[in-house]
């Protein structure tokens, strides 16, 4: 298997059938698993809700083989994405809640200060063609979303991240691919503690909190 791929969410369901009608044909099954560090930056002094939707808490990328000579992969990357992005946000703000339901007019959900959707948009990976050097790259467009509790929009942005076998020696196929992903989910983290107060719409946001503009202002290092 060679090339790249790239898979959006209206593939998810699709992907998830395939899985039971190929998963005795040779599928390669990767779940990524990982610690990952807390941000090192001064806490803004809110409370933030997170919520994460199904497709997100089980994520996974699915890419069938194009002919019998090469395998079909299936990459789970769900439990791995939702221990991210708890640590990240645990590490940034002074509180953080989980929501009861996808805010929303009538949700009974805990008052927070807003509430953070993280969704990944698209995934592209690329193997090498013709190699035995098993170094896998891995792209992620992830599409973030800060709302009330009640569903007003606050900010809608997009983020990437990269990630990129960090050695071929002593690797399995899957094991390269685990590493790819992880460090992918790293640059996640690590793009996102650096940026968040910069994003337009967030900026506008924090200076209309008095007790989070000093803090929002201040310099944070991921």
């Amino acid at each position: 298997m060679s090339g790249s791929m790239t898979i959006g969410p209206d593939r998810w369901l699709a992907a998830t059938l395939l899985v039971f009608l190929l998963a005795g044909c040779g599928t390669k099954q990767v779940l990524v698993q990982s610690e990952f560090p807390p941000p090192v930056m001064n806490k803004l002094p809110l409370t933030i809700g997170v919520w994460y939707d199904e497709e997100f808490a089980n994520h996974e990328f699915f890419d069938e083989a194009a002919g019998r000579a090469e395998t079909s992969w299936l990459v789970n990357t769900g439990q791995a994405q939702v221990q991210l992005w708890d640590t990240l946000l645990k590490g940034m703000f002074r509180d953080v809640v989980y929501m009861n339901g996808k805010p929303g007019p009538g949700q009974m959900n805990p008052v927070v200060d807003a509430v953070l959707l993280p969704a990944v948009d698209e995934l592209q990976y690329a193997i090498p063609a013709h190699t035995n050097v098993k170094v896998y790259e891995i792209w992620m467009r992830y599409r973030l979303q800060l709302v009330t509790t009640g569903g007003a929009p606050i900010a809608d942005w997009t983020m990437p991240a990269y990630g990129k076998t960090p050695t071929a020696f002593m690797q399995s196929d899957e094991g390269a691919v685990r590493l790819a992903a992880i460090v992918a989910l790293r640059d996640a983290g690590a793009h996102f503690a650096s940026t968040f107060t910069s994003i337009p719409d967030v900026a506008q946001w924090l200076a209309s909190l008095p007790r989070a503009g000093d803090a929002a202002r201040r310099r944070v290092q991921p």
